[in-house]
């Protein structure tokens, strides 16, 4: 194929910056992929091959400006292969890992670069350098050292094969999740076993059963996490079970799909890693280069949360098996727990959960919720552009305005769940912010709503709503953030900072001035009563006992795997038994709470860029939690209080320490007391 006739290689065609999908074929990718390798050593080797004195321009800056193409091409592909990841994206996956992590090795691992950065970063005091620019030197020596390139060249060679080993076992990872959610995905005969569903959700599960050339049946795909939503409102205790026992069975059985044996070999893998590159451990590893520091520290943390996470669990148990009665002679069960939490909760707090749905319909929520939100706050407004197409039918582009009237960037949406797309939701981005490349963002949400009937609306459940205002944080992050340099654009941050911006932006979809303008019937388009958004508002530590022990034990097995030295690790041969002892050592074992993922389906950690990092969701929300604080202070949805939160931390992106960019924000440390109160672990 010549350059000519491959899309990739003549830069994106449609405005802002959009790649045109619709005349991207999967055969143009690898070409691509190779073209920009060798377009970016071709720039590194004229980087590190040079005689003169190191500077920041001709060696940090230079970096900085190399590998255009690639970065574009890395990015048009990754947003297909999580999102429509059809056979042949899978193989391309697959055959690429290898390839990019070889490349990035080269690159960082190469001796002569290394030594002209660490010429630039001895001397930068007495350079005249930016605020940015300094941090950037700090950066590129700080990430070149941390991936190895002090090694010598035999050491190099077996970290360079470990690596692209990696690269091949968490895309295999990812492929087997995906296939094997897909298999299990329930199929029940009767809509009897449905009983409890609302008319769309029933619309849903027909729809999926017959795109499986299932017709008169009804099918419900499963969730990425443990639990699922359909559980709180499944009548019948075997349909529960069944939904429960697929959802914790993927990546467990032997077969094609077996995830088992691929994440022990990844937990050996990445502790012979940490110790070729002197660290004990791969969490000791990747917490050296996050704000924690170490896995002491996060350990530390979740030790101090589990036993009051665990007693309130225990005392929500006792409410459920109350309210069950006689019903349940085995007692409350994991299937069990979202159907009985409902009927505690409409009880006790007089909210029934699934009834309100119809006031959160989807595009509601989206332009009167989501983008009012962000309006309201930021200044910015929203365009719907169906003239500029995206990666997948369903994919929706919004043209974004900033308040001064100028071009901000490109959101993209993507809603429903399909058997091409992983499970979850995420951000992720074709496109940032640049000054040195004159670039403009493009950002992508991904979640997984189950899409009913043509000409039914979609209602979502409140974890979706959510989820949406959750993901869109992170949009936000990706479309504000404002910097030189690419390696500092959007949400380019420590991982344990990153979840941080998302999470204060779910705190909008309570808010009275916020909830009031898009919580609308969706038939008559009534409000959302008073009184229940009162009781709302009342419930939010409801729950938490469970909610907070799911998530720890999650964060737990993250931290035990990848705590284990090099010659432990290799003598671990039994997945389920490790987490049974990693549970039982933090209090975290009730059969009724299982951990929000398991091993086998960890795609966080074992697929995706948390491992020895899924704690810093608990770890942003110390700073959430205490900028929620610093909103009630200060008056809540303002725009005075938006900017100040959009000039200090949305908008430095990854170019200045994170939390120095929080104390500048916010006066102060973060207090974790306002995260004790919301979760109920203060007392």
């Amino acid at each position: 194929m010549t350059d000519s006739l491959n899309p990739l290689l003549s830069g994106p065609s449609l405005p802002h910056g959009l790649p045109d999908y619709r005349i991207i074929a999967p055969e143009h990718y690898l070409p691509a992929f190779r073209e920009g390798f060798r377009r970016q050593r071709e720039e590194v080797e004229t980087i590190a091959s040079a005689t003169d004195e190191p500077t920041f321009a001709n060696t940090v800056a230079a970096w900085e400006t190399s590998g255009e193409l690639l970065g574009q091409v890395a990015r048009t592909f990754s947003t297909v292969a999580s999102a429509d990841a059809t056979p042949d994206i899978q193989r391309i996956d697959e055959e690429l890992a290898p390839l990019m992590s070889a490349h990035t090795d080269a690159i960082l691992l190469d001796s002569r670069l290394y030594a002209r950065v660490e010429r630039v970063h001895r001397k930068r005091e007495e350079l005249e350098l930016t605020p940015e620019e300094h941090y950037l030197v700090e950066r590129r020596f700080t990430q070149m050292t941390h991936a190895g390139a002090a090694l010598g060249d035999v050491d190099k060679q077996r970290l360079t094969a470990l690596n692209g080993r990696l690269s091949v076992l968490t895309t295999t990872f990812e492929k087997n999740l995906l296939a094997d959610t897909n298999d299990l995905a329930v199929v029940f005969d009767a809509v009897e076993d449905l009983a409890g569903l609302s008319d769309g959700e029933i619309s849903a599960a027909a729809r999926a059963a017959a795109e499986r050339g299932l017709p008169d049946r009804y099918v419900i795909g499963l969730r990425l996490f443990t639990s699922h939503p359909l559980l709180a409102s499944l009548r019948h205790r075997t349909s529960r079970r069944r939904l429960l026992e697929a959802s914790t069975a993927r990546g467990s059985r032997a077969g094609a799909h077996d995830n088992r044996p691929v994440l022990l070999e990844i937990v050996r893998l990445r502790a012979q890693r940490a110790e070729l590159l002197g660290f004990a451990s791969h969490a000791a590893y990747v917490t050296s280069d996050q704000t924690a520091g170490t896995p002491e520290a996060v350990a530390g943390l979740l030790r101090r949360l589990a036993p009051a996470a665990a007693r309130n669990a225990t005392r929500e148990k006792a409410a459920l098996e109350s309210i069950a009665g006689a019903g349940l002679e085995d007692g409350i069960g994991a299937a069990d727990w979202p159907f009985y939490t409902e009927q505690v909760r409409s009880a006790e707090l007089d909210i029934d959960t699934a009834a309100l749905r119809p006031w959160f319909e989807a595009e509601r929520v989206l332009h009167d919720g989501v983008f009012f939100a962000a309006g309201r706050l930021y200044g910015i407004s929203f365009r719907e552009r169906p003239d500029l197409p995206a990666y997948h039918p369903h994919a929706r582009v919004f043209e974004v305005t900033d308040a001064d009237g100028s071009h901000l960037g490109l959101f993209i949406l993507d809603l429903y769940t399909r058997d091409t797309k992983r499970g979850g939701a995420w951000m992720n981005s074709i496109a940032s912010h640049s000054t040195l490349r004159g670039t403009a963002p493009i950002v992508v949400n991904n979640l997984n709503v189950s899409q009913p009937s043509p000409g039914t609306p979609t209602l979502l459940t409140l974890d979706e709503v959510a989820t949406l205002f959750h993901e869109f944080g992170h949009a936000l992050h990706g479309l504000f953030a404002r910097v030189t340099y690419p390696s500092f654009a959007g949400t380019n941050v420590f991982r344990d900072f990153v979840e941080f911006p998302s999470q204060v932006n779910e705190m909008w979809m309570f808010r009275p001035e916020i909830l009031e303008n898009y919580a609308r019937h969706v038939e008559t388009g009534e409000p959302l009563p008073v009184e229940v958004v009162a009781r709302l508002e009342a419930s939010g530590a409801f729950n938490q006992g469970f909610a907070t022990s799911e998530y720890l034990a999650a964060a737990w097995l993250d931290l035990a795997w990848h705590s284990l030295s090099a010659e432990a690790a290799g003598a671990v041969d039994d997945v389920a038994a490790f987490e049974a002892r990693a549970l039982s050592d933090i209090g975290l074992d009730d059969p009724a709470v299982r951990p929000r993922y398991s091993s086998t389906y960890f795609a966080h950690v074992f697929s995706g860029g948390y491992s020895a990092g899924y704690y810093s969701y608990i770890w942003s929300e110390v700073l959430d939690a205490d900028t929620v604080e610093w909103f009630d202070e200060n008056g809540g949805s303002t725009r005075a209080n938006g900017d100040r939160f959009r000039e200090f931390v949305l908008g430095v992106g990854g170019s200045r320490d994170p939390l120095a960019a929080y104390r500048d924000f916010r006066g102060r440390d973060a207090r974790i007391e306002p995260l004790l109160a919301r979760r109920g672990l203060d007392a």
